[in-house]
């Protein structure tokens, strides 16, 4: 990659090796179920996410909006975050395609307290109430937050005492496995269904895959095929996607790349970081200088080739992956003390 693109882990180009592999990769129809490629990846994400089945998909989503389709009946109302990604970033889809209610609570901290989802949980049978049909998890969380494996415990347990199923939304769920120390199914495992992104910091151009029983993921394939997302020959796709989930392996670097920059960040003056907020590969900071002009910094970035998002309530994040590396920040590190001098 020419720019040093800071945006997020979803700007990553295909490495050589993914570009090798899809321009050879065995396809046939996805939708007859024919590509061995694509029924290769659904089974080893479903073994790495200790499921019975997985179903490929093309976006993160897809994933989230096909599940919640798949467990919920129209006006039933779901539990979830306020932060979580299916509020914030997925254009109100839950309301057009499954027409459910959403009811959240706070997230900030990366979890939802199980006290508070167990008291909002509909129990009474009243013709007002909608049902509760799902209960939405999210780790890592779009703050850069990791929910621990006891939070998730305690909701799926709560889940299950009323009947009720839980979707975790895993875009990245391979970054929070990294940071706890445990594998992707011992998150997994306190979900009836997760969805995962290949795209997220794996370094795939397209796709993530929703896994959970068989007979969810047969009838989720039926939705996936009302929602559009029956493609043909994605082994192609898939071939990327399932180098992308070896490469899971090496997230660790990106955080531990997280963590140099953001601690040599914060000796900028005009920076501060929230170090304590680096947990993933995220670094949350704010710009303390006088007369601070964004839209100027914002260019001044990127006219030294180093692309940036604005400001998010006050904030400015830059995100760390398999194309930034040491080298490159301290590139940015030099840049950025040039600007703040």
């Amino acid at each position: 990659m020419k720019n040093i693109d800071l945006r997020s882990d979803t700007v990553t180009h295909p490495t050589e090796r993914m570009r090798q592999l899809m321009s050879t990769a065995p396809v046939g129809d996805d939708v007859y179920g024919d590509d061995e490629t694509v029924i290769k990846l659904e089974k080893k994400a479903a073994e790495l996410l200790g499921k019975e089945a997985a179903m490929f998909v093309p976006s993160g989503v897809f994933g989230n909006q096909v599940s919640v389709l798949t467990h919920t009946r129209r006006a039933q109302e779901i539990i979830l975050g306020e932060k979580c990604h299916i509020i914030e970033h997925e254009a109100g889809s839950v309301a057009l395609i499954s027409n459910v209610q959403t009811r959240t609570i706070d997230d900030r901290s990366g979890e939802m307290n199980p006290k508070e989802v167990e008291r909002i949980i509909r129990k009474a049978e009243d013709i007002h109430f909608p049902h509760t049909g799902l209960i939405c998890v999210e780790t890592a969380h779009s703050t850069g937050n990791v929910a621990s494996l006891e939070n998730l415990k305690e909701i799926h347990t709560i889940a299950k005492k009323y009947g009720i199923p839980v979707h975790l939304d895993g875009a990245r769920l391979f970054n929070a496995a990294a940071y706890l120390g445990v594998e992707g199914k011992d998150i997994a495992e306190n979900a009836d269904t997760v969805s995962l992104c290949l795209s997220k910091g794996l370094c795939a151009p397209v796709g993530s895959v929703v896994a959970g029983t068989e007979e969810f993921i047969h009838e989720a394939r039926k939705n996936r095929k009302i929602l559009g997302g029956g493609m043909r020959q994605a082994g192609i796709l898939a071939a990327a996607g399932l180098e992308a989930l070896e490469m899971r392996k090496r997230l660790k670097e990106d955080h531990e790349n997280a963590k140099y920059f953001g601690e040599e960040l914060d000796k900028i003056p005009g920076i501060k970081v929230h170090k304590d907020a680096i947990k993933i590969n995220m670094i949350f900071f704010q710009i303390e200088k006088e007369n601070f002009d964004e839209a100027h910094f914002v260019s001044y970035l990127k006219d030294r080739d180093i692309l940036i998002n604005g400001q998010d309530g006050g904030l400015f994040r830059f995100v760390t992956h398999y194309y930034i590396t040491r080298e490159r920040i301290d590139a940015v590190l030099e840049i950025l003390k040039d600007y703040f001098r």
